[in-house]
């Protein structure tokens, strides 16, 4: 065991945290650490670290073991030195060792002859090769690069760089001093997805246990082998990822509530006949035995719903036209940096679009280009109709500090009562008194929800959102999901969370190139479209080269790669009988409709029943045709390039 904590319960003040506690971490675990908004995972990882210290149990650590405690209040550190240095400094006996050996190197230039200082400087050598100290700066470099840092920025003082740029600087020193234990409080926040993807990949080969505190779903599914949730002030534990552990709370939710009924069945049978012979001498004795038998029972806890699934529920007063946005020969420089150069984009009435990238690409400056805040060359043309509402970080400027939140969310032009706006400030986790809070006394995190609280409840037609689940829990992310998923409007969203993303957008944007380019469908789609993309041209890199042209003659056509051709024939094949097939399906679904459309249908149940199955079974066939109709179409353009 490297960690643990035994029967603790902590408290601060009259608030219990977590009672009666019991936790093994055991060497080489992948632990997601969950749990509602402000029940305490910090503090828990806090205990670990020895930051606090139980009201009652113990906190147990190996006197071996290291621990290393990544988490929010580290951005209070600040220097004048570069991220390189920073990073280095998880090396901190291999400088020190480079200091000496240097210092030793001197001496010994003067006095090559002391043999007590040709010990020292040999022994120093030694040691320094054990811990692999000539490697550093490579290995500092590799780690800094991967988390999304430039070489150019390597030699940047530290105090330059925002405060999710600092956190992976001091990420990287704690990947290198290679922990036992990896504390990870909220690792990917401020993180793009080629960084997040990185960090999956280093930490699924990490030589020690992680205990990781996420709302990033995918994440928690690719990292964790278990999940420990924090939830009325216990820990639940349970052998699997984040999926697993959807499927199996609701199975135990189900099993205790089960038990629950069945014990209160029983309660009020023995309370009836308690109550009914307890006066009768002949039934006295029994009914005695009926109430010890009560007072001794280990009674069930009803299954309490923490938080109620209340739905988030837009509003649109107006229907726009077809076309909501376009940007034309649009042209965006900062300074030397290229953002866009004479790129077109146009967003039509029904898309829901995420705008992904690695950071410093310009997903965010495209978004306020669309919303009309940043200026550029070319032109946004604005649709019909259309009424937009701008969710960003800057938006909180916009919010009157001396307002309460209900004030705030009052002005808003909604007509929804003040109960509305309460249940809806709950989905974003503000209850009870914290709606009579004013705007200047909330952190950052509270006011960005409260801004993107009023976003949804305006009557836009048109969303841009800028990271809209930054400062979510699961439980309200899910319920945004839902209510993106129910609202009839369109939008276009800028996120890194890939479980968001794949469950709201229908289509996917990426600047490549200063260029913005569209991919039509899911998240899952398009990462499935870029790996066959990549992997397509893997194997165009590995075909033979052709044989350099005589000098003399003319030079002969280029050599044909015959695999290429060949699978391009095959594609073509496949894309004539997709086109039939899916004509075939189209004539189908028509005579089904028509079927369906038939009151005479309705008159017959089992040919109703038949009509409708066809029509499904039909309705996903064509479905599933389209798409690979699509892929196909998409392996063509890309076969034909090849060639």
């Amino acid at each position: 065991m490297l960690a643990g904590l035994q029967n603790v319960t902590f408290e601060f003040g009259a608030r219990v945290i977590v009672k009666d506690a019991t936790w093994h971490i055991q060497p080489n675990e992948r632990i997601g650490l969950i749990g509602y908004n402000g029940t305490g995972k910090s503090t828990l990882l806090k205990l670990f670290a020895g930051d606090y210290t139980p009201s009652e149990g113990t906190v147990e650590r190996s006197r071996s073991t290291t621990i290393g405690y990544l988490h929010q209040d580290l951005l209070s550190f600040d220097t004048n030195g570069s991220i390189l240095e920073v990073a280095m400094t998880a090396f901190e006996r291999v400088l020190q060792l480079e200091k000496e050996i240097e210092e030793l190197g001197k001496q010994l230039e003067k006095d090559h002859e002391n043999n007590d200082l040709l010990i020292k400087y040999t022994d120093a050598l030694h040691e320094m090769d054990t811990l692999d100290g000539y490697t550093i700066h490579h290995r500092t470099e590799e780690i800094l690069q991967g988390l999304g840092f430039a070489n150019s920025d390597l030699q940047r003082p530290f105090r330059e760089f925002s405060g999710g740029w600092r956190m992976r600087v001091l990420l990287a020193k704690m990947i290198l001093q290679k922990p036992d234990l990896l504390l990870l409080d909220e690792p990917t926040n401020h993180m793009d997805l080629p960084s997040i993807e990185w960090l999956e990949k280093y930490l699924q080969h990490y030589q020690g246990s992680v205990v990781i505190v996420s709302h990033d779903k995918y994440f928690l599914n690719r990292m964790v082998t278990k999940i420990v949730e924090l939830y009325q002030k216990e820990l639940h534990i349970y052998n699997g990822n984040y999926s697993f552990y959807e499927t199996e709370k609701v199975q135990r939710v189900e099993l205790q509530q089960r038990a629950f009924e069945n014990q209160q069945d029983y309660i009020r049978q023995q309370e009836r006949f308690i109550e009914r012979f307890k006066a009768k001498a002949s039934k006295a004795a029994a009914a005695q035995s009926a109430m010890k038998r009560l007072e001794k029972i280990d009674r069930i806890e009803d299954v309490e719903i923490e938080r109620p699934n209340i739905k988030i529920n837009f509003r649109v007063d107006k229907t726009p036209g077809r076309v909501l946005a376009t940007l034309k020969n649009a042209t965006k420089h900062f300074g030397s940096i290229d953002i866009v150069d004479n790129a077109f984009a146009e967003i039509d009435r029904g898309d829901k679009i995420a705008l992904i990238g690695a950071n410093g690409k310009g997903k965010s400056t495209v978004l306020r280009m669309i919303a009309g805040t940043e200026p550029f060359e070319g032109e946004r043309v604005w649709g019909h109709n259309v009424e937009e509402s701008f969710y960003a970080q800057h938006q909180l400027e916009a919010l009157d500090v001396n307002n309460t939140l209900l004030e705030e969310m009052q002005l808003c032009g909604s007509q929804k009562t003040d109960l509305e706006l309460r249940v809806l400030l709950g989905c974003f986790l503000f209850s009870g008194d914290d709606v009579d809070k004013k705007i200047k006394v909330l952190s950052g995190g509270e006011k960005a929800r409260v801004a993107l609280a009023k976003t949804i409840v305006s009557k836009a037609n048109f969303l841009l959102l800028d990271e809209p689940t930054n400062h979510l829990d699961m439980h309200s992310c899910d319920l945004l999901i839902e209510a993106l998923n129910r609202y009839e409007g369109s939008f276009l969203l800028v996120s890194h969370d890939r479980y968001f993303i794949s469950k709201t957008a229908n289509k996917i944007w990426e600047i490549e190139d200063h260029q913005i380019r569209e991919f039509k469908g899911t998240y899952e789609e398009w990462v499935d479209w870029k790996e066959r993309n990549v992997a397509a041209k893997a194997a165009q890199a590995q075909a033979p080269a052709p044989a350099p042209a005589p000098v003399k003659s003319a030079p002969p056509p280029a050599p044909v790669n015959k695999e290429a051709k060949k699978e391009l024939q095959k594609q073509q094949r496949l894309f004539q009988e997709l086109e039939q097939k899916i004509a075939k399906l189209n004539t189908q679904k028509d005579a089904l409709e028509a079927s369906l459309a038939d009151p005479a249908t309705y008159s017959d149940k089992n040919k109703f029943v038949k009509a409708e199955s066809d029509y499904k079974k039909t309705s996903e066939e064509l479905d599933k045709a389209n798409r690979q109709y699509e892929q196909v179409f998409d392996a063509i353009v890309e076969l034909e390039k090849a060639l």
